[in-house]
This record gives C-alpha cells, sequence and structure tokens, in this order.
C-alpha cells in the first residue's frame, strides 16, 4: 500500500490511514476506550495503544535482526509478517553493559523503534502535510542507552509532532572496524554499522510514516552526546542525504574529526586479541559470545565512528568548512558544566575528590596527554579561579571537549545554512543519574534531557520545580517549532537570532527566563583552545 503522488493522491491515501487506524482486528471500529489503533507498515500491520495522552506503536522492526553471519553486517530487509504485530511494548534494546546510563543487554536483535503520535491520531490543523516528524537517536558514548528510556509524550502533545526513538548497534557490534570484515565487505569497508542503523531507521520512516499521519518531508533528526555525535555524522554523510530536513545537535559536536578506516582496524585488532581470536578471522570474531565481546571492548574510543570512504568520506569538520555536506538548518548547543558529570563518574565516586597535588594528573588523563605536558593548561584554568580542584577540571573538560567544538561547528555550519546555537544554564537541574559528590553537578552533561522527555531516574531525584516547568515548556516549544518550520521562533518567545560569525549570539537556556550571550567564546576559553589546534 503506497501513497499516490500529487497533494489530493496523499490526502485520499492519509483519509484511507485514518479509516484504518480507527478500526480493530477484522476492520471493525474499535471499542470506544479500548485504546488499540491499526496501522499497515509496508512489513505488515502493527497494532499500537492509545495511552492518556499519546498514540504509542513500540516495538517496530525497521531492519532484519544482525545477528549469526549478519553480526557486523549493513542492516537488511525486514521480513514481512502475517496478521497483526503487537506493537504495545518495547522490543528488547541493544547488547550494553549495565551502567548509570543505560539497561544492561546481551541480545543482538535489538533493531525495532517506536512512534509516538498525537492523541488525535492523523486529524489535525495541517492534515494535507502531516504532523512534523522528530527522530531521536539516543546517547551514551556508542556504548550505552536505549530507546525505552525516553518518553516523548509532552514534546509529542504540546508541539503536535511524531516522535519516533530508535534502537542502534553500540559498542564493539556496532561499531568495531577490523581488516577481515573490511576484507569481505563489497564496498571495502567495516565499522560504522550503528550509523548504517540509523539510517535504515530514516530510510523506514521515509517509507512508512505518512501511514502514521507524518510528513515525510519534514522530518528533524535530534540527539544528545552520542546521539548528538551520530547527527554530526549523518550531516556529513553522503548515505544520509534527503533523509532528514532540520538537524538538532545536543552536546554533540566532541567528534568532529573521527578516526581513519585504518586507526579504527588497528582498534579492532587488538580487541580481538583481548576477545580470544588472535588468527584474527571473521568466523572467530562471530563465534565469539555477546558477554565476550561487551567485557572485553574497552571504553571509548573503541565505540566510535571512521572515516571510511563510504558512510564518512571525510571528517565532519572538514566538510562543514566545505560546505558539502547535508544543507539543512540546524539547532546546535552545549550545556555550561557538561564535563562535572564525568569528573564524577570517572574519578571522584571511584577514588575520591580532585585534590590540588593530583590536578596535573587529572589533566594529563582528562586530555590524553603526558603529565609534563598539563602546565598550561592548569595556568589557563589555576585553582584559585574554581571553588574546588574538580570544579576547576571540570571547566577544562567543559571548554575542552564540549563547548568550544560546539561553536567552532556553529562557526562552520552557518556560513552554509541557517544555524541557531544554545547553551544549556540551568545551574540547578536535577540529577538523575549519579549520586551526590563534594561540588554541585550545575547544568552537567544530560542535564536538559529532562526538559524535552520524561525519563527514569537512576538515582532518587527531585521533578521540575515551577520555573523549570517553564524552561521545558520553553525548550519543548522552540524545539518542535523548530522541527515544524526550520527555525525556532513564533510570537510570545524570547526571540533566538540566527547566530553568525560576525555576531555569535547564543541562546541561554536557564530559568526563570532566556537571554541572548554574546560572551561564550570567552566565558569558555575558545580562544585558548583554538591556539593548540584542539
Amino acid at each position: 500500500m503506497k501513497p499516490e503522488r500529487g497533494t489530493f493522491g496523499l490526502a485520499r491515501w492519509m483519509l484511507g490511514a485514518v479509516i484504518l487506524a480507527g478500526a480493530g482486528a477484522g476492520g471493525r471500529p474499535a471499542e470506544a476506550g479500548g485504546g488499540h489503533t491499526l496501522v499497515l507498515t509496508d512489513r505488515g500491520l502493527v497494532r499500537g495503544v492509545e495511552t492518556a495522552d499519546v498514540r504509542a506503536f513500540r516495538g517496530i522492526p525497521y531492519a532484519a535482526p544482525p545477528t549469526g553471519g549478519a553480526r557486523w553486517q549493513p542492516p537488511g530487509p525486514v521480513a514481512r509478517w502475517e496478521g497483526v504485530r503487537d506493537a504495545s511494548a518495547f522490543a528488547p534494546h541493544c547488547a550494553q553493559p549495565a551502567s548509570p546510563f543505560g539497561t544492561a543487554s546481551v541480545s543482538e536483535d535489538c533493531l525495532y523503534l517506536n512512534v509516538y503520535t498525537p492523541k488525535d491520531g492523523f486529524l489535525h490543523r495541517d492534515l494535507l502535510r502531516g504532523h512534523p516528524v522528530m527522530v531521536w537517536m539516543h546517547g551514551g558514548a556508542l556504548l550505552v542507552g536505549e530507546s525505552d528510556g525516553y518518553d516523548p509524550t509532552r514534546l509529542v502533545e504540546a508541539g503536535d509532532v511524531i516522535v519516533v526513538t530508535i534502537n542502534y548497534r553500540l559498542g564493539a557490534l556496532g561499531f568495531m572496524a577490523h581488516s577481515a570484515l573490511t576484507a569481505e565487505s563489497p564496498d571495502h569497508v567495516s565499522g560504522n554499522y550503528g550509523l548504517l542503523d540509523q539510517q535504515a531507521a530514516l530510510r523506514w520512516v521515509q517509507r512508512n510514516i505518512a501511514r502514521f499521519g507524518g510528513d515525510p518531508h519534514r522530518v528533524t533528526i535530534f540527539g544528545e552526546s552520542a546521539g548528538g555525535s551520530s547527527v554530526t555524522a549523518h550531516l556529513a554523510s553522503p548515505l544520509a542525504a534527503g533523509l532528514f530536513q532540520r538537524a538538532i545537535v545536543e552536546s554533540g559536536a566532541y567528534l568532529l574529526a573521527p578516526s581513519t578506516l585504518a586507526v579504527g582496524e588497528e582498534r579492532g585488532q587488538a580487541l580481538a586479541d583481548r576477545a580470544g581470536c588472535p588468527d584474527q578471522t571473521a568466523a572467530c570474531l562471530r563465534a565469539l559470545p555477546v558477554p565476550t565481546l561487551l567485557a572485553n571492548q574497552g571504553p571509548s574510543p573503541s565505540a566510535q565512528p571512521v572515516i571510511d570512504g563510504l558512510v564518512l568520506t571525510q571528517a565532519p569538520r572538514t566538510a562543514f568548512e566545505s560546505g558539502q555536506f547535508n544543507q539543512v538548518p540546524v539547532l546546535e548547543g552545549s550545556n555550561h558544566d557538561e564535563w562535572r558529570l564525568f569528573v564524577a563518574l570517572n574519578i571522584e565516586l571511584v577514588a575520591g575528590p580532585v585534590t590540588p597535588e593530583g590536578y596535573p594528573a587529572a589533566i594529563a588523563a582528562t586530555l590524553g596527554i603526558p603529565e609534563a605536558a598539563t602546565a598550561p593548561f592548569a595556568a589557563e584554568y589555576p585553582l584559585e579561579d574554581h571553588a574546588s580542584p574538580g570544579e576547576a577540571l571540570a571547566a577544562l573538560g567543559t571548554d575542552g571537549v564540549f563547548a568550544c567544538n560546539a561553536r567552532r561547528a556553529e562557526l562552520l555550519l552557518s556560513a552554509h545554512v541557517p544555524t541557531y546555537a544554545f547553551e544549556f544554564n540551568d545551574e540547578d537541574a536535577p540529577q538523575r543519574f549519579l549520586p551526590p559528590v563534594s561540588f554541585p553537578y550545575g547544568a552537567y552533561h544530560a542535564a536538559e534531557v529532562q526538559y524535552l522527555f520524561d525519563s527514569p531516574s537512576r538515582v532518587p531525584s527531585e521533578p521540575l520545580d515551577q520555573d523549570q516547568q517553564q524552561l521545558a515548556a520553553a525548550m519543548v516549544d522552540y524545539w518542535t517549532t523548530f522541527a515544524r518550520t526550520g527555525q525556532p521562533n513564533r510570537p510570545g518567545r524570547r526571540f533566538w537570532p540566527r547566530f553568525r560569525a560576525d555576531s555569535e549570539r547564543v541562546l541561554s537556556l536557564d530559568t526563570p527566563a532566556r537571554s541572548v550571550e554574546t560572551d561564550f567564546a570567552a566565558d569558555h576559553h575558545c580562544d585558548f583552545w583554538a591556539a593548540l589546534g584542539r
């Protein structure tokens, strides 16, 4: 069942979708209050569920299970199914260790997505075009995370949009490059399987989202952290051309220059040795149990995209400089205190607070440099300028990894496409992942996500207060207006100016009101980092 070409054909086809959505099994009208919805996808019927606020279709396969011989292969097509597929519950998410940011899994059968539509289903103020569509790519360092940790009800309900959340392969299963895998590939590439999964999900959206009342010509991809870096990659990927029309990057500019395929293959060979495949064969790697891979994959950068000549033909930074990228409007930003989360997670909760004596060693570990080379950094971020050594280190990490890379991306992108820059600045944002430490978390990495989604808290956490709820409402409005129109402004909201190299205006997302920053670069020492070429 395919929509006919032309506006009239699309309207007539969508009217058929409305009728189908209101029918129960066998084509009979659903009982009032029954809460079930049927939609015919290109692979078969799915039955979702109606909640108090939205219609949800969970656990829909968008690609074949990447298991057995399909491990480390591009995602394949889903087999058709007979009858009605239950889409009321989440499907398994992708293999990962337990962490504060995801639930442990050993499943390789995980390429599923979830669709959330407004309660009105397919009837709304813009019937002929369909609802704008927002496709969420979760964070987690490309090692952990899952689609079912993000409830987009407030985006769907307040913004009158459709939200799709997706799983994609993680860690070694999603991003391991290896010479044996490259050799067997028709394209002579390996790695980037997780990015290929995300693109397969976007192609599913193109084929199917009109059947749910969505507009395939107004698709916004958005993500935070690893999800934001994935959005950055798709902006640069030739294979993603035409799959989306806007992009939102939250704390995702930290990987503007990924490794080459050769470097990725070296990492993959080291992983094979650790995991028990000294012969370095694809057969041995595919025979490894999932727990063995998880135990030996190591931390990031073991899970990173590579410039493979296919998915990524060049680094995003290079693509943005030249204008050779998928030119769509971009909303890009970071959080004021990003690195405080990592100082807590990787240092204080493991070995105790950073001490003045340990500050140089902590800088070295953060930047991956010898301790003897840390003096310029310690001078730029002196301890006396900060309330504690942990906060000094966090300022350094925030600026060097996130803030100044976000600014660099904004400078490059704004020369070619409409670009809107933000900084999340609520220093009292509830901490939802980690227990208290010796310093305040401030506007930490991922703090803004709870203002857009309802997500389970990993630790006891306070709900958003009244001012924070107002900030959340403003952010939802900016994000969904951008998805609808390609720019975030509408009457009644603080005006968000475009970012330009000659003005560098950044919207500060804070309570109780929003403001426009013009000193972002100075606040984050970006001239210092630019002089170092970092």
